[in-house]
């Protein structure tokens, strides 16, 4: 991990990163906790390669002396937190800080990532709740079903937006839902029926499984990639937990969440360096990867 430059400690922005299962996430915020510059994508298990080309693009941006304090978080951070040269905190924690900050009204958020799904209760303590090592009712599961319509998740939730009729189809697994699904295709079930039903199938196994009774109630806000991009599996949550007016939290950047919530922690917590340091340590690791 290269060092040399390592820049003054009085920067005025904060760089967080968030590395997913499937996508990686990044914002930079000012010292007024505004974002001026965001990312999300897909790294189709290019983890360095991904994050190399975003950080140039944050380069390409703001110039190759853009200084600031960055931290880490997500599932392939922590093994990548030494080599960009950052702090690591937890993803439950930088999600609340940005909740604190961002949707402070928040009672509890339903997050779903690519291979994981969240339930967070805040109250006197903060109670996080996860699903195992299946997939079900994950952004993984939502692609699973989408190519079984041969479409994507978008063209789910397109088809989502005119249905008629929903169906049980069981989520906990792709599996379990590809024998429930299948038959319906056969009879000629319509399509848009079958993304809705798709969508439903999620958020019943979400509160089933990971909320295990205890009651989803009061200002609810809605986080991770799925539920920002697909508002039609937004909308089955909040039919199903009869939400109305300002209990709906859809946040700008909600697809963001755990990277603000990292440069948030980043501003007191994380180390000082440049942009060109990022690359550079990147690099370094690539090239110890061959």
């Amino acid at each position: 991990m290269n060092t040399d430059n390592y820049i003054a400690s009085d920067s005025a922005y904060a760089f967080g990163i968030d590395i997913g299962s499937t996508t990686i996430k990044i914002a930079i915020t000012d010292s007024d906790d505004n974002v001026i510059f965001s990312r999300y994508r897909r790294h189709h298990s290019d983890i360095q390669g991904t994050l190399s080309a975003m950080a140039g693009e944050v380069k390409e941006e703001f110039g190759e002396h853009f200084a600031f304090r960055a931290m880490i978080t997500g599932s392939g951070g922590l093994s990548l937190a030494d080599w960009v040269g950052v702090p690591f905190v937890q993803e439950v924690i930088a999600v609340s800080d940005a909740i604190a900050l961002y949707a402070p009204q928040t009672d509890v958020a339903i997050e779903i990532g690519g291979e994981d799904a969240k339930i967070i209760y805040f109250s006197n303590t903060i109670e996080q709740r996860m699903n195992g090592i299946c997939a079900g009712g994950t952004g993984s599961f939502i692609d699973q079903m989408a190519t079984l319509l041969d479409t994507d998740a978008q063209g789910l939730n397109e088809l989502a937006k005119n249905y008629q009729v929903i169906y049980p189809i069981a989520a906990r697994c792709g599996v379990f839902a590809k024998s429930d699904i299948q038959p319906l295709i056969n009879e000629g079930t319509a399509r848009s029926d079958l993304a809705v039903s798709i969508f439903q199938a999620i958020v019943n196994q979400i509160i089933s499984g990971l909320a295990c009774g205890k009651p989803i109630r009061g200002n609810i806000a809605f986080l991770g990639g799925p539920l920002y991009f697909l508002p039609e599996l937004r909308n089955r949550f909040i039919d199903v937990l009869k939400l109305s007016g300002d209990q709906i939290i859809s946040p700008p950047g909600g697809h963001l969440f755990a990277a603000l919530g990292t440069a948030c922690k980043a501003k007191s917590e994380g180390l000082p360096l440049g942009i060109q340091v990022m690359i550079d340590n990147l690099a370094a690791r690539q090239r110890l990867s061959f």
